[in-house]
């Protein structure tokens, strides 16, 4: 799946993080459909960045109980259809 596609309005997809460690790594799967995918800088500073801050891909689910929930993609992120 595209990276357009997957953060396509309205996709049902599944989104897998993890979160390395020395020993082993802490894994978690959310499961919702795309509300919105957006790029937002943090009020973290970062040289030669836009406006001078540290920019996060940020994607906003709604799970099937309503639930709104806002992730920050990384390079440990995987986004894919549910």
């Amino acid at each position: 799946m595209s990276t357009q596609q997957a953060y396509k309005t309205g996709a049902r997809v599944r989104v897998t993080q993890q979160v390395p460690r020395p020993v082993g790594a802490i894994r978690t799967s959310i499961e919702g459909t795309v509300v919105r995918y957006e790029q937002s800088k943090t009020g973290s500073w970062y040289a030669h960045a836009k406006d001078d801050r540290l920019w996060l891909d940020r994607l906003i689910l709604k799970r099937d109980d309503g639930e709104i929930v806002h992730l920050n993609l990384d390079q440990h992120s995987q986004v894919e259809p549910a």
